[in-house]
């Protein structure tokens, strides 16, 4: 599919239509669905914003690429002037002081806001259900979950009521989100992209990435993104990705594959999903490319570290939303009663999960025993990975163990839940790029490569679309 920010920005050049009609289309569309994939609609923002692209096209200047584009970000980014919930009741009447990096950088090139989109609450989830405005439904079919964390922002990208979406990715919450959906979703290198002005959950882990409908508009959404900010001390100096690698078809013996022997012999692992993938490999396999079987950590192993680590630095991050600080305050007598009713009340179950469990493996007796093994362990895993891709150019993985679940039927197994994550928790530990494509089996197909390789997994998914 050719990119639709292109098509757009060609249109509105053109005068097919104005850059108001189409926010307008937008919001109607947005306003008619039944999938609460929204938390709040930016009426007013986006229509004062299409009207100061209309008056640039009337008085004949030239519009920027991403000019008059409609896009959604998920509600854990900060948009100056906007209720920024989280989800949570914790921050549902929390009013953002400043814009996030990465927003400001599609803010400042033209494109438009529309919505804050629903989502797992403070990213704990990976169905999107664990959010104060109910459950977000899944794009193809609304029975079942959207996935998670990032489901509304994925379900907005499949049902085009916007361009793309800015998701948030921790442990899989693009990645997941956009198989379920059968949209691209990537996550970046850790650090190619600043994190300044999104709600920590893992700080060690989280990224911020785009959803498309197309690999094109991620190259330009990823693109712009990108780079260093003094706000974020994580962030690397990077380089563009040359959109000449969407161009003509690649040679796929220019690429060795590996895949994990682990993940495909996994019990878990839908039988049809399998099939399917295997079958992706062999016909990779005839157009010319290497396969190499790898041998890895096992997906409980990983699943096991990932939440440890995360847990840990949830229980940090949230400590300030106390009442006082940051939050919903509820008043008592006693400070530390206050504190404690505002966080019981104004938490979910998962958030409070999750920091019960991160205080229990930070706590005296249990850190040298749980949280500092888990650190050894995840280097250990940042090491082999070093190791495979001296051999192998990518790794192609599936996104999730089974298709999503129905609406309701996780919500009181959080252990399942927690092991929809098993082949996206890997490379989050890594800091590895990873890019869900709509393709090979019914959920897609995860690329992952070495670190600041974002081109070569555009130019590997680009071939997918070729070949499978």
């Amino acid at each position: 599919m050719a990119s639709e920010i292109r098509r757009i920005h060609e249109d509105l050049k053109s005068k097919k239509y104005t850059c108001t009609d189409l926010i307008k289309d937008k919001l109607a569309q947005i306003e008619a669905s039944d999938l609460n994939s929204n938390n709040l609609v930016l009426t007013e923002l986006a229509l004062e914003k299409a009207a100061a692209v209309d008056a640039k096209i009337a008085n004949g200047e030239e519009i920027g690429l991403l000019e008059g584009i409609p896009f959604g970000l998920k509600d854990v980014y900060l948009l100056q002037g906007t209720i920024s919930t989280a989800s949570s009741d914790m921050l549902k009447n929390y009013k953002a002081p400043y814009t996030a990096t990465a927003i400001q950088k599609l803010l400042d090139a033209g494109a438009i806001p529309l919505v804050r989109e629903n989502c797992d609450s403070f990213g704990h989830g990976s169905t999107s259900e664990n959010t104060v405005f109910g459950p977000v439904k899944n794009a193809i079919d609304p029975t079942r979950v959207a996935g998670g964390s990032s489901g509304g922002s994925a379900v907005n990208v499949a049902k085009e009521f916007t361009t793309f979406s800015i998701g948030g990715d921790t442990g899989g919450s693009i990645r997941q989100p956009a198989g379920y959906n059968k949209v691209y979703g990537l996550k970046p290198t850790y650090g190619r992209i600043s994190r300044y002005g999104l709600m920590a959950y893992a700080s060690s882990t989280d990224c911020v990435g785009p959803f498309a409908r197309n690999l094109e508009d991620i190259l330009i959404l990823l693109n712009i993104m990108s780079g260093k900010d003094y706000h974020d001390q994580t962030t690397i100096k990077t380089e563009e990705v040359d959109a000449a690698v969407l161009e003509g078809t690649p040679e796929a013996k220019k690429f060795t594959v590996g895949y994990y022997k682990s993940f495909i012999e996994n019990e878990a692992l839908n039988p049809e999903m399998k099939a399917d993938f295997m079958a992706a490999l062999e016909k990779l396999k005839a157009a010319g490319a290497e396969i190499k079987e790898l041998d890895f950590y096992d997906v409980d192993t990983l699943v096991a570290t990932y939440y440890m680590l995360a847990m840990a630095e949830t229980a940090s991050n949230l400590s300030r939303l106390d009442g006082t600080n940051y939050g919903g305050r509820e008043d008592e007598k006693v400070l530390k009663d206050g504190y404690m009713l505002s966080r019981s009340k104004n938490f979910t179950e998962e958030t409070k999960r999750r920091i019960v469990g991160g205080n229990q493996v930070l706590s005296t007796g249990h850190a040298e025993e749980i949280y500092l093994k888990a650190r050894t362990l995840r280097t250990q895993i940042m090491h082999s990975f070093d190791q495979e891709f001296k051999e192998t150019d990518i790794i192609l993985s599936p996104v999730a163990p089974d298709l999503p679940p129905k609406i309701g039927e996780n919500l009181k197994k959080p252990l399942s839940m927690y092991l929809s994550d098993a082949y996206t928790v890997g490379f989050s530990l890594g800091g590895l790029p990873t890019l869900t494509a709509p393709v090979g089996t019914e959920i897609g197909m995860q690329i992952t490569a070495a670190k600041g390789q974002e081109q070569t997994i555009i130019e590997f998914a680009h071939l997918l679309n070729e070949v499978l």
